[in-house]
């Protein structure tokens, strides 16, 4: 009797990795979209205290899972450049949260929406720019007409949209820094959480001292919901990684438009936030480009995998 072949079970299995890869895309990009119900929970407090006690707790959650998944080894092997860009991306995150926690609670969800359409185009123009993965031409033609949107939104309201353009960025550059680098996910926002430890303890301390803030002023189902920001950070971070294992780049960029898309729709029907008629050619125009982006991403994918064949 002649072996199996076992070619014949290679479909299926991947299949499954694909599905369970799936499954955490959905369960990270659905807990980044409905993330801001968190933060307007957290209206009690500054933008400033909510991202201390973000970094807090997310230093001592990174701490037990990267204990948990034997990591300890990955984070000593870190040399000191490694850790001085890690510095910076910490810096870039820090800012991103910032950001986006003030504009949910000025009530500007739908600008925090903007900015994280515009962000996978942002990135694409990084990567143009400094690490010379040159755009094709309907990439290019996204970007103009994401751009287009972005001087509309100028011309009708007479502002720059500054806190989305700020998010598109800091995200950006942050994603482009950890590129560089190839750190693990875990390993890497922990240690940019607890080099940014000690200001965000100093920051908290000082606001005990001088009796501001949560730790003063707060009760305990406050303390215990600025405590959750730990699991808000580091649960859709886990699933992104282990999706990112298992889907390629293009499935993966489809699905996180999800998160924004949820956003948009929170601000308009849960938040009551106003729409004006130019934010639809605002939006229009970006959706737009995202659609020629991702459509082209993927013949484009297809295309290369059937020459590698």
């Amino acid at each position: 009797m002649s072996a199996p072949n076992r070619d014949l079970d290679l479909p299926a299995r991947h299949q499954a990795i694909d599905r369970t890869g799936i499954l955490f895309a959905l369960a990270a990009y659905l807990f980044w979209g409905f993330a801001p119900i968190y933060f307007k929970l957290l209206d009690f407090s500054a933008a400033t205290e909510i991202v201390a006690h973000r970094v807090v707790w997310s230093v001592l959650v990174l701490a037990v899972l990267i204990v948990v998944r034997r990591q300890l080894a990955t984070l000593r092997e870190l040399n000191r450049k490694q850790i001085g860009w890690l510095a910076v991306s910490g810096a870039l995150v820090s800012v991103n949260w910032l950001v986006f926690i003030w504009a949910l609670l000025n009530d500007r969800m739908l600008e925090t929406s903007l900015g994280y359409y515009i962000n996978p185009l942002v990135t694409v123009l990084l990567g143009g720019l400094f690490l010379g993965e040159w755009l094709r031409p309907v990439q290019q033609l996204a970007v103009v007409l994401a751009a287009l949107g972005v001087v509309n939104e100028i011309v009708a309201v007479g502002i720059l949209p500054w806190a989305g353009l700020t998010l598109a960025f800091s995200f950006g550059l942050y994603g482009l820094v950890r590129k560089r680098l190839a750190v693990d996910s875990a390993v890497g926002l922990g240690v940019e959480t607890l080099l940014m430890l000690p200001i965000a303890a100093a920051y908290l301390i000082w606001g005990w001292w001088v009796g501001e803030g949560a730790l003063v002023q707060g009760d305990a189902g406050q303390l215990l919901l600025l405590a959750a920001g730990g699991l808000v950070t580091v649960f859709p971070l886990v699933c992104f990684a282990a999706a990112a294992l298992r889907l390629s780049l293009s499935m993966l960029g489809f699905i996180q438009y999800l998160a924004p898309s949820i956003t948009f729709l929170l601000a308009i029907f849960v938040y009551d936030e106003p729409i004006r008629a130019s934010q639809f050619l605002t939006f229009g125009c970006i959706w737009l480009a995202l659609l020629l982006f991702s459509t082209e991403s993927m013949v484009y994918q297809r295309r290369l995998a059937a020459s590698l064949r």
